[in-house]
């Protein structure tokens, strides 16, 4: 057996453990997963204010007014001209 198919041989058995070990512990793949989700979207901080826009007749002049409209992390937004200003804006 040559040098080559044992490190071959190596790295296919780590990879296949490697995935294993991820398919049997969801909670590591998880994490990250729920970690983005609880950070809002420009384009749900825009569904936000159409909505309180459809609603209440006015425009949001600041992310408070949008409290029930809209949940996760908004930190990073701002209404701006009645639109969203943040990431990904």
């Amino acid at each position: 057996m040559h040098l080559s198919h044992v490190v071959t041989s190596a790295v296919v058995t780590l990879s296949v453990a490697g995935i294993s070990y991820l398919a049997l512990n969801p909670e590591q793949m998880k994490r990250p997963a729920e970690l983005i989700a609880q950070h809002a979207t420009c384009r749900a901080v825009d569904q936000a204010i159409i909505a309180y826009t459809g609603v209440t007749g006015d425009t949001p002049r600041t992310m408070a007014d949008l409290a029930g409209y809209i949940e996760g992390d908004v930190r990073a937004y701002r209404v701006v001209g009645g639109r969203a200003a943040g990431p990904g804006c």
